[in-house]
């Protein structure tokens, strides 16, 4: 399997799984979507911010590099990410609108990513100021992973809380495989 397949695959995971999650939170009252978790993260909506803090400064460093016909217009419509505690919006119908588009330039980045382009390195610099090279298949692979990670904790409070979130095996959500 070529990566640019895998990431495909994982963009429509990604884009399926978070409008089946985002389904289930929208439908629980404000009071549980701002309940102290005792968590990573204190609520639901500051799970949801933070996953969106992780692609948008990824796809940004992306951007700046010109991968995947990604450019930085193409976030300029986006909040600009500034710490893993930014809160973009605390109404998760608000949140909800950024995460699909979200998930669309993502879907579309992976569509237009090639095997030279995972390839390539680039350098960039982390919150703290770091600077570091790595090979943009190691960058997108950290997007859905780290997406995942946060989505296995934002389960477990789901779950907590008593929400039936449905299915999440990779295998289901996305039946059409990587070869689609």
């Amino acid at each position: 399997m070529s990566l640019a397949n895998n990431f495909r695959m994982m963009s429509r995971y990604n884009q399926r799984i978070n409008a089946q999650l985002m389904e289930s939170c929208l439908a629980l009252p404000q009071a549980i979507l701002e309940k102290e978790t005792h968590s990573f993260f204190p609520n639901i909506i500051s799970y949801w911010n933070h996953i969106l803090f992780g692609d948008l400064i990824l796809i940004g460093r992306l951007a700046l590099n010109d991968v995947g016909k990604l450019s930085p217009q193409d976030l300029s419509l986006f909040p600009a990410p500034k710490s893993p505690q930014d809160i973009y919006y605390r109404n998760l119908s608000d949140i909800a609108v950024l995460r699909k588009q979200v998930d669309e330039l993502i879907m579309q980045y992976c569509i237009n990513l090639t095997e030279e382009d995972c390839k390539k390195f680039i350098t960039y610099k982390t919150t703290e100021g770091v600077s570091i090279t790595k090979a943009v298949a190691d960058i997108t692979q950290h997007l859905f992973n780290h997406q995942t990670h946060h989505r296995g904790q934002l389960t477990c409070v789901l779950s907590q809380f008593g929400v039936d979130y449905g299915c999440m095996d990779l295998p289901v959500i996305v039946s059409e495989g990587s070869y689609s």
